[in-house]
């Protein structure tokens, strides 16, 4: 079969490939998510290995395009309403989860006698999450309510926290090393939060005034997906954060657009094919025969980042006055991690490349672990904060 006709056939297979999981998400107790990885991972060569070998090429361009649409959705939940309500909570949890997964996993670290290094650099990682999980978990629920709000706002900015905690833990591995160049670790990570910043601003501001024009208070799928695919694609060449790019340009035009909420629903509209692709490939592309080498570090790793973010977001709902539910549940919530910690992983592999054959390997299995399990957690927690209303909630109802 040629090469274009076999990608396309491909990508056809995978987006039925979805709608079984839709289907089976529905008779089982299982996210959509979780199906969607695990049938990657059967189609992929820790599998039955049908993937195509150029399977493989396709994943960075698709995972790029479904991450930005849902750094720009993302985005749009951080309106002004939102955060006079759940703001507080939001910056009180995020903040405590990022600080308490790293305080966890480098004091649990180190008490088992793992290399200072390592521990720095594992720390560095632990706060990464995967917001494209959790908010296509949301929407398979079609959770509401303060607590959907208040998750939805903190896996919106805890990758920022996240970016600047590794920044500053890389350096300090660098300074326990000997390595020197920790003022680069510290600029680099400046220089991606920043450079975010400043060209979501730019784009942003002129979006949100500019997005209805050309039909007025209505507009164009193809005008919002250019206003997504160009600063995404910008922050891409300039070598900063392409999600927070996308989160901050969502965050802009929902504050300042009247007629913020249309944008928004035009993305929505072509989401999800993307994002079947995009955790299917995710799934092909993790190498599940890795768990045989997570050892006693990547176990301890697993479980202290676990118990860091349960502590730590409970701890930031008890200094905000969240309620009781918040409080309890939001730590399970945010549990899944995925390609943020990988791209990590790789960049502390290339400041230390005689640690890289320990680092990478560990936080792949890792992601695997949070990849599979992280989505039911976060399913159990909406349900158990009483936000679920898709069909078989309403079935429950009496």
């Amino acid at each position: 079969m040629p090469d274009t006709a076999l990608v396309i056939v491909t990508l056809g297979a995978l987006l039925l490939l979805g709608l079984v999981g839709d289907l089976l998400s529905r008779k089982l107790p299982l996210p959509r998510v979780t199906l969607l990885v695990l049938f990657g991972i059967a189609c992929g060569p820790s599998g039955l290995a049908l993937l195509p070998v150029n399977a493989e090429t396709m994943y960075p361009l698709i995972s790029n395009i479904a991450l930005l649409m849902v750094g720009f959705l993302l985005g749009g939940k951080l309106s002004k309403e939102m955060l006079r309500t759940c703001g507080r909570h939001v910056l009180a949890i995020s903040a405590l989860e990022v600080l308490g997964v790293s305080a966890f996993v480098l004091g649990g670290l180190l008490l088992l006698g793992v290399d200072p290094v390592v521990a720095m650099l594992l720390a560095g990682i632990a706060p990464a999450s995967a917001p494209a999980a959790v908010q296509n978990v949301t929407e398979e629920l079609r959770a509401k309510g303060r607590f959907t709000d208040t998750l939805l706002g903190i896996v919106a900015i805890d990758d920022a926290w996240g970016l600047i905690v590794f920044s500053v833990l890389l350096a300090a591995a660098q300074v326990v090393a000997g390595n020197g160049g920790s003022v680069d670790a510290l600029a680099h990570g400046a220089r991606d939060l920043g450079g975010a910043l400043m060209l979501g601003i730019l784009v942003g501001v002129p979006a949100a005034y500019l997005t209805g024009r050309l039909r007025p208070g209505e507009p164009m799928q193809a005008e919002a997906l250019g206003v997504v695919f160009f600063a995404g694609g910008l922050a891409l060449w300039l070598e900063v954060s392409f999600l927070l790019t996308a989160m901050i340009v969502g965050a802009i035009i929902v504050n300042l657009a009247s007629h913020h909420d249309r944008p928004f629903r035009e993305i929505e509209g072509v989401e999800w094919p993307f994002m079947v692709l995009f955790f299917v490939l995710a799934g092909a592309s993790l190498h599940v025969e890795q768990l045989a080498e997570i050892g006693l570090a990547g176990g301890a790793f697993v479980v202290l980042r676990a118990a860091g973010l349960v502590v730590g977001a409970f701890l930031g709902g008890q200094i905000s006055g969240a309620p009781a539910q918040l409080r309890r549940w939001m730590g399970v919530a945010i549990l899944p991690q995925a390609g943020v910690a990988l791209g990590m992983a790789l960049v502390a592999g290339n400041a230390f490349p005689a640690l890289r054959d320990t680092v990478l390997p560990l936080v792949i299995a890792s992601t695997v672990v949070f990849e599979l399990a992280g989505p039911a957690l976060t399913r159990l927690a909406l349900i158990r904060a009483g936000e679920r209303h898709d069909r078989a909630a309403r079935r429950q109802t009496p």
